[in-house]
């Protein structure tokens, strides 16, 4: 079968080059079309309970993630000019595109009583900017009489203030988020420049740009710096500006190829696919390394090019096909997890490992035609001394000291699980973020001076509607409201009680003392008071209460503690409470909010990239089944891929790296590139135990001398090409490329000195006939005994004549 493939290749390359260039023409017009989403946190099933009560909480109260907010610490804010630049920019921000409102010290508002017409009045503090510091002072001390905002905008024992605003719904998830989030920051920098006070940004709005910004900046970084870094290496072995520039192209079709994918399936560039480019290119390298060697060995043994060429094919094409199947295993895999975003990333990387060997058998034999054979020069690089000297240490090493092979390997192993026990599973919502954006340094000081601004909700159901009405009602939300504020990394509760509160203390002419919830008799009273002359603070009301008056909310802001703190906070303090004050089994609390579920969606990632990591063992072992039918080799051929991946897990452990969702991606990933080399590598033990008539030694030997350069090629360029991934500002993609590179060149250590170790032991002799125990009955690798004759004249190139 693959004879006659490379024959066809051969035989109408022109019409295959023009049909993948035709193909790839078409990729190129739907990547030209390419979006980026600008919504990171889909990471929860929509079936999971929280979810779906998330999305209940959605409707009835709107969103929870929507607050940007701008922190100043200066005492000199509090002087005249400084303020007024102040109340400037939180008016600016407040006329601004996409803003619902920025709620800061300038712009807060108080309930007066309005006896003529028996209702509450909203009215602004600063109705003016003040002239004078005296008025200034007698205004800022009125504000601080409003106890509706204590601990929430301002902290009068630090100098420190913010400005929460409030980004339009339609905004939040678009293109046009970026603009509004953008001209915010413009303000803010003209308001710096002015006063010299330092400004701090924080909440998801500014995160998600962030995000945006970066994930996009990456893409073209890395897709220029994958493409350099194994352009150099593919030059510094093969010494061959055709190879590289064949490699090149093989590259430019493979990326356009998984761009107009991702458009075609419907995706959008998140942080993940983000990477797929650059991966796929490093991924792609090792076909062209494995068919240029193959192609330049079979030159050297007969100098027939159309010969060597069909015998890239004929010899490499089966085990191409499958070690990028198996890579494609590893990621498709990925496909069936719950989680939207690790689905998406491993159904187009896996259709597109498989599209890799397509490209790839018909992009390099099919150009190899029009090129004139090679020369001397370009086959030196099979006799690099470096690499020869390399592979006959390994040889030595291979039969003398396998025992010693061994002893190490189990000491590593042991040290490794070691390090395996010491893993600890913790993420964090601002983990993975750049460091140069300040956005971690700007989020302590949130948590410093107001206990953090990730949003924590809390929906209590009292059972009944208008519950809120009942007294014994409003003394355990009161008591909930208490508790809370005693929490350490929780800021005081927004809730109806601050408003219920506020018109208390407004109906006693504004004196603080009476901020208080009202006896039974005060809310006769009120209750023709509440109804204010405001729209907007009627629309507050309704965004704590709902038009029922069965569900109330309050909303919290925590501090990004990690999954392993919050946990304990829900589960040990704050749910064990509300169970505590809400004893009654008609009443119920619901903890949500995009905190918990970005959380909860790390901890998916990593179960469902664990299962992943199962399935894929599982498949990958049965597509090794379909190559070599005995299960001996089947053990032997997993092993080498194994030991890496222990190695890595206990790295983390000893290292202190958590395992989150970017740590766990890279087992998947590492084993179905890894065991690419011991296909290669058992395949051509296979080939020469045949020939060599069952002698393993002679056939472990002859393997490592002819696949042994082949695979420390590809094993430096996979090295290289994750490493790049290093430079990135994300942590997660830092973690993913060195991790992933440490594997891999693990990878290469094991599956060139245990593998072929394992081969002669398992032998149990010098010269014993294994050939019948790895005989598989799939005809697909050929010795050269099995070549079939091919019309040399008909296939030669042939150049037009000068008429």
């Amino acid at each position: 079968m693959w004879a006659k493939l490379g024959s066809f290749i051969i035989k109408f390359r022109l019409v295959l080059l023009i049909v993948t260039g035709s193909i790839t023409g078409f990729m190129a017009y739907k990547a030209s079309k390419i979006e980026i989403t600008y919504d990171f946190l889909k990471v929860v099933p929509q079936d999971d309970p929280d979810m779906v009560y998330f999305n209940e909480f959605y409707k009835m109260f709107g969103e929870d993630g929507n607050i940007m907010v701008i922190g100043v610490q200066d005492a000199k804010l509090f002087k005249l000019e400084n303020f007024n630049k102040f109340y400037d920019l939180c008016y600016a921000i407040q006329k601004s595109e996409g803003v619902n409102d920025a709620i800061s010290l300038p712009t807060v508002k108080m309930l007066t009583k309005d006896t003529i017409n028996s209702k509450l009045d909203v009215k602004p503090v600063f109705t003016h900017k003040p002239a004078t510091q005296q008025e200034l002072d007698d205004m800022l001390q009125l504000a601080n009489d409003q106890l509706f905002y204590k601990g929430l905008i301002v902290n009068p024992n630090t100098n420190a203030a913010l400005i929460a605003v409030s980004i339009e719904a339609k905004d939040l998830n678009s293109n046009n988020r970026q603009k509004v989030v953008t001209n915010i920051l413009n303000l803010a920098a003209k308001f710096k420049e002015e006063t010299a006070v330092e400004t701090h940004f924080a909440g998801l709005p500014y995160v998600r740009t962030i995000m945006v910004r970066d994930v996009q900046a990456e893409f073209k970084f890395f897709l220029i710096l994958s493409v350099i870094v194994t352009s150099l290496i593919l030059y510094f072995f093969f010494r061959n500006l055709y190879a590289v520039f064949f490699t090149f192209l093989v590259i430019i079709v493979t990326v356009v190829w998984t761009m107009g994918t991702i458009v075609l399936l419907g995706y959008k560039i998140t942080l993940l696919t983000g990477m797929l480019p650059a991966l796929i290119i490093v991924i792609g390298i090792p076909n062209c390394i494995y068919m240029y060697n193959k192609y330049h060995q079979e030159y050297r043994k007969h100098g027939n090019k159309i010969k060597a060429i069909s015998r890239i094919v004929q010899k490499i094409g089966f085990l191409t096909f499958m070690t990028n199947m198996n890579t494609a295993v590893g990621f498709l895999v990925l496909y069936f997890t719950n989680i939207i975003i690790i689905k998406e990333f491993g159904l187009v990387a896996g259709l597109i490992s498989a599209a890799t060997f397509v490209i790839s058998l018909v992009v390099i034999p099919t150009l190899l035609c029009y090129l004139p054979a090679p020369n001397d020069k370009q086959l030196k690089h099979l006799d690099l001394r470096f690499l020869r000297r390399v592979n006959n240490m390994l040889q030595y090493v291979v039969l003398r000291y396998r025992s010693v092979v061994y002893i190490i390997t189990a000491l590593l192993i042991a040290i490794s699980v070691v390090g395996i026990y010491r893993i600890q599973v913790v993420s964090y919502m601002v983990d993975d973020l750049p460091k140069s954006s300040g956005v971690k340094s700007d989020l302590a000081f949130f948590e410093q001076h107001f206990k953090g601004v990730m949003p924590l909700e809390i929906v209590v159901d009292l059972g009944k509607k208008k519950g809120i009405r009942i007294p014994s009602n409003m003394k355990k939300l009161d008591e909930l409201e208490s508790y809370l504020k005693s929490l350490n990394n929780v800021s005081p509760p927004l809730s109806v009680l601050n408003i219920v509160k506020g018109a208390r203390q407004a109906y006693y002419n504004g004196h603080p003392e009476f901020y208080e919830v009202p006896s039974k008799q005060e809310m006769v009273s009120l209750s023709s008071f509440m109804k204010t002359n405001d729209a907007k603070e009627d629309k507050l009301m309704r965004s704590f209460v709902d038009s029922t008056g069965r569900y109330v909310r309050f909303t919290c802001k925590v501090a990004d503690i990690g999954t392993e703190k919050m946990k304990e906070l829900v589960e040990n303090n704050i749910r064990p409470k509300t169970k505590e004050i809400f004893p009654d089994s008609t009443q119920e609390v619901h903890i949500t909010g995009t905190t918990l579920l970005f959380l909860k969606g790390n901890q998916y990632l990593i179960d469902d990239l664990s299962e992943s990591l199962v399935w894929a063992f599982a498949l990958i072992s049965l597509m090794m089944a379909f190559i070599f039918t005995n299960p001996k080799i089947i053990l032997i051929s997993l092993i080498p891929n194994m030991i890496p991946i222990l190695m890595t897990a206990g790295i983390m452990g000893l290292f202190n790296i958590p395992l989150k969702p970017s740590t766990a991606l890279i087992f998947g990933i590492s084993f179905g590139i890894s065991i690419d080399s011991t296909i290669h590598y058992l395949s051509k033990f296979k080939q020469e135990l045949k020939h060599y008539h069952g002698s393993v030694m002679q056939a472990v030997v002859k393997s490592l001398e002819e696949e042994g350069v082949s695979m420390i090629y590809t094993s430096i360029v996979l090295f290289c090409g994750f490493l790049i991934f290093s430079f990135s500002d994300f942590g997660g993609t830092i973690a993913l490329g060195v991790l992933t590179s440490l594997t891999l060149f693990f990878a290469m250590f094991t599956n060139l000195i245990v593998l072929p170790s394992l081969l002669l032991t398992f032998s149990k002799g010098e010269k014993i006939n294994l050939y019948p125990i790895i005989k598989d009955k799939h005809e697909k690798i050929h010795t050269e005994d099995d070549d079939v004759e091919i019309d040399l004249q008909r296939l030669e190139v042939k150049t037009p004549r000068n008429d």
